[in-house]
């Protein structure tokens, strides 16, 4: 038990403190690579999943597959609460271009929804990769394009035109927010050093939390859903209510949703596909389903204010509580 305590408490404490070192030195790798700021706000996110991805394989490829789903599902939607609800309640209100949140959004939910159905078995882990694959990489490709090539990629004039449009929207509020200084040789050495101690560390921690919550009897779907899924993902929470204090709101709303994203690919399916996900509940379920609807509420009251007021701030914490209230109540 001691161990367990140990493992829990210092992985958490190397994860946090490790994770924001390494996403800091990708961001400046990614500079000097040239990327767009689009991407460069991928490669971040990316980063800052490091110990949510890490944990939900440590425990996929332990065969505890209800704490790895749960770490994935559970940290989309404390992502949503905390980046985007809590950012909204403390910058007062988020604005947003309605074409960065039908951008991002439609990406986000279609994820969304092929999570839903790989959960519940309604389709194959390899089917929900590769219909996740078929909107993901496309999006991905577009915010790689400087909008000089985008305006060149053979496409029906009018979509192409409001893609240039939204893409331009977005880098406008990320170039001010993560734009940062270009690599030198040291960086690339701690970044590597950093991924090493977050994924160590995240390992760690997701065995003492489960070993723990096994001591106590605390459902799998309580250790990954609440405990592992909020711990893992402070990084991005921190960093997200930052860009939203400082009034960038297609930052904001871009860390959540593309770390959220990248969540699903990155720490459910891909996984899935080799090892398999747990079997159908209720539990598991429940989560996908209420990360979708969660997923759809954000966005509908972006797209129809604007932006994000503290009255939608408070109204996405209340869902996620709700979601939180459920899932212990079922479990």
């Amino acid at each position: 038990m001691a161990l367990a305590y140990l493992a829990f408490v210092g992985g958490a404490t190397v994860t946090l403190a490790t994770s924001w070192l390494l996403v800091t030195r990708l961001e400046r790798v990614g500079e000097r690579l040239g990327l767009s700021e689009a991407l460069l706000g991928v490669v971040a996110a990316l980063a800052a999943d490091a110990p949510e991805i890490t944990s939900a394989v440590s425990a996929l490829s332990s065969h505890q597959r209800s704490i790895g789903a749960g770490v994935v599902i559970g940290s989309n939607a404390f992502n949503l609460a905390a980046l985007l609800g809590v950012g909204a309640l403390i910058a007062g209100f988020i604005s947003l271009h309605r074409r960065v949140v039908i951008l991002g959004g439609v990406v986000a939910t279609w994820i969304a929804l092929c999570c839903l159905l790989a959960v519940t078995r309604v389709m194959s882990d390899a089917l929900g990769l590769a219909l996740t694959a078929v909107v993901f990489v496309p999006y991905l490709a577009v915010l790689g394009l400087r909008r000089a090539r985008l305006t060149q990629v053979r496409m029906p004039r009018r979509f192409r035109s409001w893609l240039v449009a939204a893409v331009h929207e977005e880098e406008l509020e990320l170039n001010e927010a993560i734009r940062p200084p270009r690599a030198k040789g040291v960086d690339v050495v701690v970044a590597c050093g950093a991924l090493v101690c977050v994924v160590l560390s995240s390992v760690a921690m997701e065995r003492g939390a489960t070993h723990l919550g096994h001591h106590f009897h605390v459902a799998d779907a309580v250790i990954g859903g609440i405990v592992l899924a909020a711990v893992t993902s402070l990084p991005n929470a921190v960093a997200a209510v930052y860009l939203a204090s400082r009034g960038r709101g297609a930052a904001a709303l871009s860390t959540a949703l593309t770390s959220n994203n990248l969540n699903v690919v990155a720490g459910l399916l891909i996984p899935g596909a080799f090892v398999g996900l747990a079997a159908t509940s209720t539990v598991g379920s429940l989560s996908a389903a209420s990360y979708l609807a969660l997923t759809v509420v954000v966005l509908a009251l972006a797209y129809a204010g604007r932006g994000l007021s503290r009255r939608a701030g408070t109204t996405i914490i209340a869902g996620y509580a709700l979601f939180v209230v459920a899932l212990i109540v079922v479990s």
